[in-house]
């Protein structure tokens, strides 16, 4: 069964997740450290429980989501996984940072493009990819299916979405994600989403404001 560890990064509040096996064997979805304090945490973690990254992931890269990137790839000699249609905010990260205040070393190249229908494999174990856009060109969900999680980024909160109005967001797009790729788990698949606390699909559907079933 794989396991998932929730951290709290940067002035965002970011949530970072680390995936792993019963091996040891880990993949880092959106590890975006903004002070060594935060790495330290990390590596920390990483450390004690004698884990092995195999792969850094991005469910989408808004700068949030992708500051320290470099320093966590370049600490575990990883690839970074994450969908093409990210790379113009890639492109402009350090415009970004600079407007946001953040610290900056450098970004990381996709070297691993996702997409729909691809997966990720950790040893036998096995995690869905969905496009899902809406909030942002190139955003990702990750789904483990017999784990009963899927890791939203910033598609789908408790109780709300990710932010339309940002380049590249559209409501009726994220809407349209939400309902035909997340709303078609089973309701009592845990949703770690990029920012607040975990929700679940079946709580979602029936009262989140924006998407909820039956919303015209």
């Amino acid at each position: 069964m794989l396991k998932i560890k929730k951290f709290t990064f940067n002035p965002f509040q970011l949530n970072a997740y680390v995936v792993y096996d019963e091996n040891g064997d880990c993949l880092l979805f959106d590890t975006a450290v903004s002070t060594d304090v935060e790495m330290q945490q990390l590596e920390s973690f990483i450390s004690e429980n004698n884990l092995i990254p195999k792969l850094l992931v991005n469910t989408h890269s808004h700068i949030d989501h992708i500051i320290g990137n470099r320093k966590v790839a370049e600490r575990y000699h990883l690839k970074l996984a994450a969908h093409l249609a990210g790379q113009r905010f890639i492109d402009h990260a350090a415009d970004s940072a600079a407007r946001f205040g953040l610290p900056f070393d450098g970004v990381k190249e996709i070297d691993m493009p996702l997409n729909e229908g691809d997966t990720l494999t950790l040893g036998n174990h096995v995690m869905h990819v969905f496009y899902t856009p809406g909030h942002a060109d190139g955003s990702l969900c990750f789904y483990a299916e017999p784990e009963g999680f899927v890791i939203t980024g910033d598609v789908l909160f408790y109780q709300s979405i990710g932010r339309t109005d940002l380049p590249t967001g559209d409501y009726d797009v994220l809407q349209k994600s939400i309902w035909e790729k997340l709303f078609v788990l089973p309701d009592e698949t845990i949703v770690y989403p990029g920012h607040g606390p975990d929700t679940g699909i079946g709580v979602e559907k029936e009262n989140n404001p924006f998407v909820a079933i039956g919303m015209e």
